[in-house]
Parts: structure tokens; C-alpha cells; sequence
């Protein structure tokens, strides 16, 4: 019985160690949503320097717009939405 239980406990906490070390592990995910001054807004997983003439804003990834102004355009690389038309970097 004794040896039984020590089994147990032992599985109990080799479970809730290995739990631990997953969790530990997963590291937040940093991603923002930029958009230009006509409205296109895309996803970005790295703050890239966008020159201030550009008209770009960066938000945290959860921001959320409010009204119409606003269209999804996604791109994969470097660059930025001007005119419709993604410029790369």
C-alpha cells in the first residue's frame, strides 16, 4: 500500500514537473498589426523601422480598429502597403 501511494505521488509530480517545463517553454508570441495612413492595415511578427514620411503606425496585436476606414492586407517579407501596392524593403 505504502509503495502503491509513493508510486502515485511520484507520477503526480513528475507529471505536474513536465507540465511546468512545457509551459515555461511556450514564450508570448510578438506580433504587431501596422497600417498606413490610407487605411491598409497588415500583420508583422518584427517591429520594423518605418520612416515617419511613410505615414505607418504600429499597434500591439490587439488593437482593434473602429469603423470602415480600415482594409486587411496581408504580404508576406519586409515592406509596407503605399497606393494598394506593397513596397519591399
Amino acid at each position: 500500500m505504502k509503495t502503491s501511494r509513493k508510486l502515485l505521488l511520484q507520477g503526480a509530480l513528475a507529471a505536474l514537473l513536465g507540465a511546468g517545463a512545457v509551459i515555461a517553454s511556450a514564450g508570448s508570441a510578438s506580433a504587431y498589426i501596422v497600417c498606413n495612413r490610407d487605411g491598409d492595415c497588415w500583420h508583422t511578427h518584427n517591429r520594423h523601422h518605418y520612416r515617419f514620411a511613410w505615414g505607418i503606425t504600429v499597434h500591439p496585436d490587439h488593437w482593434r480598429w473602429r469603423g470602415d476606414h480600415y482594409r486587411w492586407h496581408e504580404h508576406a517579407g519586409r515592406g509596407y502597403w503605399r497606393s494598394g501596392v506593397w513596397i519591399t524593403f
